[in-house]
């Protein structure tokens, strides 16, 4: 029996956007509802994202009322019932109803229908598996609103058959209790998930990256960290991701300090490794070089920060470092990882110092040295940086003039 139940009219439900492709749609007498991530969000009174709309009308026939009523139509993927309305840049992503006739991994041979419940029963996670018509009548054909009250995450039907579909859904079934589930997980989900768990090298990384990031954003990713890999579940995505003390001590240092979650942060957190195992990460979740060479240096940085050290010791690793994202980095995992309480006035003493990069410039170049009749060569650089050693020494505080000083002292000396 499909229960059906009310959500009340929300601003992306009715924002004039919306009613341009839900008015195109009803002018053919197409019926449209809302489905998938929307919906779910929407019951849920969190922020909704991305509105998908599903229709029984085939794709082509979603391009003509869109396009008659003025609305941009991107065909995006008219093989498998994909339409892209584009209004005020807000885009809507239409598919046909669908039902599956032969399923091989990431794919599968569809064929459209114009039954609910069947292309329901393709979704994932029964929270998924929710339509919303416009007038807010939403369609629960497997219990979602049931298993979200109850902060359950469920397969739709058999979770080793839902898993052998779609390998990722098994990263999404620990993505999602993450970040809507309570307690412990549901028992056949989590032993379909352990029993899987080697399916997993078979997904390319980039979709690995995608679900493994997204489970780090959630508030507090530690506990179903641990869950994967009490469940051996790690042990095939990221063997070495083992230090959950470090991730658990730094996702309470950012809610305690107000510290946006970071999810690259995290993982760094979670990663048992040197720089070499750092890489080797990376390259399984193909990161972007950027994210590479960031995960390297947190993992074995150039400079050691500690958060207890002295104004003096945490501004020469800051100016060593030369990066002030970094540095906040490793104040902030130097304190996760650090024994006993955590010492909060502490960190956001050394997180400040970030704030003084800027003003941590040697005023004095080589012209300068030049300039007071000094010959060019490796003579020069290295008077240089003596001189720049001598600031850094007495704590960044001399001017310039002073350290034109100390060059002239260290030249007469040489």
């Amino acid at each position: 029996m499909i229960r059906t139940a009310r959500l009340d009219p929300q601003p992306w439900m009715t924002a004039p956007e919306t009613r341009a492709v839900l008015a195109a749609l009803a002018a053919g007498g197409v019926e449209a509802r809302f489905v998938g991530g929307c919906v779910r969000d929407g019951w849920l009174g969190r922020a909704v994202k991305d509105i998908d709309i599903a229709s029984p009308a085939p794709p082509e026939r979603v391009m003509e009322l869109l396009n008659t009523a003025g609305v941009r139509a991107i065909p995006t993927g008219l093989a498998h019932g994909t339409v892209t309305a584009l209004v005020n840049r807000v885009p809507f992503e239409i598919t046909t109803l669908r039902r599956d006739v032969e399923s091989y991994g990431r794919h599968a041979l569809v064929a459209f229908t114009d039954d609910w419940t069947e292309d329901a029963a393709r979704r994932d996670l029964t929270m998924n598996a929710l339509s919303c018509a416009p007038d807010g009548t939403v369609h629960d054909p497997f219990g979602g609103i049931e298993d979200m009250a109850a902060g359950r995450v469920r397969f739709v039907g058999d979770p080793r058959t839902r898993i052998r579909e779609d390998v990722l859904r098994l990263l999404r079934f620990f993505r999602f209790h993450a970040h809507y589930g309570r307690g412990e997980p549901e028992a056949e989900a989590l032993e379909a998930c352990a029993e899987l768990a080697p399916l997993l090298p078979a997904l390319s990384g980039e979709r690995l990256q995608a679900e493994t990031l997204r489970l780090l954003t959630a508030a507090d990713p530690a506990p179903v960290w641990r869950l994967m890999i009490g469940a051996g579940v790690m042990e095939h995505l990221l063997p070495n991701a083992t230090n959950t003390g470090r991730l658990d001590g730094l996702v309470r240092l950012e809610r305690a300090l107000g510290e946006p979650a970071d999810p690259l942060r995290r993982l760094a957190a979670a990663l048992a490794v040197d720089r070499a195992g750092a890489l080797a990460a990376a390259e399984r979740l193909r990161l972007s070089n950027a994210d590479r060479d960031r995960l390297a240096a947190l993992a074995e940085p150039p400079q050691a920060i500690n958060s207890m050290d002295d104004e003096p010791r945490r501004r020469h690793a800051l100016y060593r470092l030369g990066d002030a994202g970094l540095y906040r980095d490793l104040v902030l995992l130097s304190a996760a990882g650090a024994p006993g309480p955590l010492a909060l006035d502490g960190v956001r003493a050394a997180l400040a110092t970030a704030d003084e990069l800027p003003s941590l410039r040697f005023p004095v170049a080589g012209r300068d040295l030049l300039a007071l009749g000094l010959k060019p060569g490796p003579g020069l650089g290295a008077l240089l940086k003596r001189a720049e050693e001598w600031w850094i020494a007495e704590d960044f505080r001399p001017g310039r003039e002073a350290c034109l000083e100390r060059a002239r002292q260290l030249a007469a000396q040489a």
